[in-house]
């Protein structure tokens, strides 16, 4: 399964890096409103600056809703940086859009997506990854995973492309359970990779063999 850090924190996506097993990042608005980055020329310059920093893709969001809105927008964000997966909406017109840029051989990443029959319209406009957000489904106690589970199976039933990006992932069972399901790549922030280091016994078996370690070379 690939790691992606959900952010628009370039010390975030640094520290990610340097463990070396970040695959990408997604962001979206939201999180870059959130880093302070307004205005779309600086928008654009954080984009490339986050593609500097890694080696895989980064999803970069298009704010327009209608079609040729979301084409121009997408075709800008596509030249700036070979990286650039262009993130659309789950509406029609990103369905639309994301048949235009999948022609085009251009990455895409559709977004937002809650339901099965979503995820499979995704597919069929040659989507790169669909972006299920499981978190979300249970923040309005709905099996998140669930869903996850019903898109593998479709895809499989097909031999779809497409790669089954888990959004909106919380929390490290959110990792795991994800992993076993079969989801092709999960996007969450940092905490949510960082805790899969942590287990109290390996913190009381490093302790105990510094302890025996310091007892033995005194």
């Amino acid at each position: 399964m690939k790691f992606f850090i959900d952010t628009a924190n370039l010390k975030d996506i640094a520290e990610a890096q340097e463990l070396g097993i970040l695959d990408g990042v997604t962001t979206n608005p939201s999180l870059m409103a959130k880093e302070g980055i307004t205005g779309k020329n600086n928008i654009l310059k954080h984009y490339v600056d986050i593609c500097n920093l890694v080696d895989g893709d980064v999803s970069a969001e298009v704010n327009a809703l209608d079609f040729e809105g979301m084409i121009k927008e997408g075709e800008e964000l596509a030249d700036l940086h070979d990286q650039i997966v262009v993130k659309l909406p789950m509406t029609k017109d990103g369905i639309k859009a994301c048949k235009y840029f999948s022609d085009r051989e251009i990455k895409t990443n559709v977004t937002l997506i809650f339901s099965a029959g979503q995820a499979l319209l995704a597919a069929k406009a040659g989507a790169t990854y669909c972006s299920p957000f499981l978190g979300r489904l249970d923040d309005i106690s709905t099996d998140g995973l669930n869903l996850i589970d019903e898109i593998r199976q479709i895809y499989d039933n097909y031999g779809f492309e497409t790669q089954i990006l888990a959004a909106s992932v919380r929390h490290t069972m959110h990792v795991v359970n994800c992993a076993k399901i079969g989801a092709d790549v999960m996007t969450g922030p940092l905490s949510s990779i960082t805790g899969l280091l942590k287990h109290p016994l390996t913190d009381i078996g490093i302790a105990q063999f510094v302890a025996d370690y310091e007892k033995g070379n005194k």
